[in-house]
């Protein structure tokens, strides 16, 4: 992933991350409208893009939550760079795909990052290191550690 923008030009200009204040309503409506983790979505986009509403792929994956031309056709997306409505699809296309792997969230991630195809082919998460780095980041980015001690049953009180 590329964090700058080829401008007309053929020089690279640098793409600023929003800020959070920014993107949270656009973040907090797409979640919503698809009955995902606002959490989750922001740990995609941190993971796609660091925020940066202009950043492109290698692969030419665009915007703030990377899709590719064919989703974004798909999903028909005007402006990829735009982010409100990159957010919109990205969500809607994440939704997608949890719904496709039955609320299995490491495969719907894996086919996110890889393409569902290479997941189907895999019969799971793919053996494909970027891919495993990034459902592991993301999964515990939202699902946080365990740190507070387990609950202990009382023992019951000794009958006469």
């Amino acid at each position: 992933m590329l964090a700058t923008t080829v401008a007309a030009s053929g020089v690279e200009a640098p793409c600023d991350p929003l800020p959070a204040e920014t993107v949270s309503p656009w973040i907090e409506s797409a979640a919503g409208a698809q009955k995902l983790q606002a959490n989750l979505l922001r740990a995609v986009i941190e993971r796609e893009s660091a925020y940066r509403p202009c950043a492109v792929s290698t692969k030419g994956a665009k915007g703030l939550m990377q899709l590719m031309p064919g989703t974004s056709g798909d999903l028909s997306v005007r402006d990829p760079f735009d982010p409100k409505e990159n957010i919109e699809a990205g969500a809607k296309y994440l939704k997608q795909l949890i719904d496709k792997y039955k609320g299995n969230l490491g495969l719907a991630l894996g086919a996110y990052n890889a393409g569902a195809s290479v997941v189907d082919q895999a019969g799971g998460i793919p053996d494909i290191p970027e891919t495993r780095a990034y459902v592991q980041a993301i999964l515990d980015k939202i699902e946080p550690t365990r740190t507070d001690p387990p609950s202990i049953r009382k023992p019951k009180p000794i009958e006469n």
